[in-house]
């Protein structure tokens, strides 16, 4: 809202939007707004999420059928592959299967399906798939407690779709087998709890540690209160944000990426979790 009401310089900004069904009426704003300020269109860069097929497996918030959908999510991966070049063209979502009451492993793999016709309909449109592969992300998982688990899954994710992206794709460039985005442990909204809220903030934390044992920043998700659906208050987002900080910046999570590798219980468990 503030990029198209205010007098922001939207070149010099990211725009993320999380919007499926009306995303390229969205992103269609937004370019008329950068041509009305005189910005060129090669140097915007932003996030509409555009997963349209997660809005069906379990969401609900899609307006046209399948197939028109999926077109118009193939006209917005071929115009910014071709004109914008710094603006990600999708970020492909996990959490909403979860959240409907998918397994760990059932999550990953509706997801990975997903991210799977979205690289078909780049590669039938004629794009080289190391090209527009680059501005391909994934958005959010749902976790639950289970710390190994979810650790096991996250690792497990990346595993399978790396080869996906070399043997069904063909892709060359290591970028484009990369689980680009949210590739860690998740968001444990199914998990948190509208009794004893203050219990949640440890419930996040852990989640957060999960992250930076899977392989990702230590970020930690919702704040506490996110069950009371009132609206978050600040001091539950400032408590949020210093946990992550706490993290990140005294605890030293972040130093070491995927610290259990080697670790004989976290690979078997990867290993498992692949396999499912």
């Amino acid at each position: 809202y503030e990029a198209f009401t205010g007098d922001h310089d939207v070149d010099k900004i990211a725009s993320n939007w999380t919007i499926n069904a009306p995303c390229n009426v969205i992103l269609a704003m937004y370019i008329a707004l950068a041509e009305e300020r005189g910005i060129g269109l090669d140097g915007l860069r932003g996030t509409p999420q555009n997963d349209i097929l997660k809005e069906f497996v379990a969401r609900g918030t899609y307006i046209f059928p399948p197939k028109p959908s999926m077109r118009m999510i193939r006209d917005t991966i071929t115009y910014c592959t071709e004109h914008m070049p710094l603006m990600n063209t999708i970020s492909i979502c996990g959490y909403h299967m979860r959240e409907a009451g998918a397994s760990p492993a059932q999550m990953v793999g509706f997801t990975l399906s997903n991210a799977i016709a979205y690289v078909q309909l780049g590669v039938d449109a004629g794009l080289d798939v190391d090209r527009f592969m680059r501005r391909f992300t994934f958005l959010a998982w749902s976790t639950g407690m289970e710390f190994f688990t979810e650790i096991a899954r996250a690792r497990a994710a990346r595993r399978v779709w790396a080869r996906i992206m070399r043997e069904r794709f063909g892709a060359k460039d290591p970028r484009s087998w990369m689980l680009r985005g949210a590739g860690g442990m998740g968001v444990p909204t199914h998990t948190l709890t509208a009794q004893r809220p203050l219990n949640n903030l440890t419930r996040n934390v852990i989640v957060g540690i999960g992250n930076a044992m899977s392989g990702v920043p230590p970020v930690v998700p919702v704040p506490y209160d996110e069950p009371m659906g009132l609206g978050h208050s600040l001091e539950a987002e400032q408590l949020n944000m210093d946990a992550g900080r706490i993290l990140q910046f005294e605890a030293k999570l972040a130093d070491v990426i995927d610290p259990l590798a080697g670790s004989y219980y976290v690979e078997s468990l990867t290993d498992r979790m692949e396999k499912e």
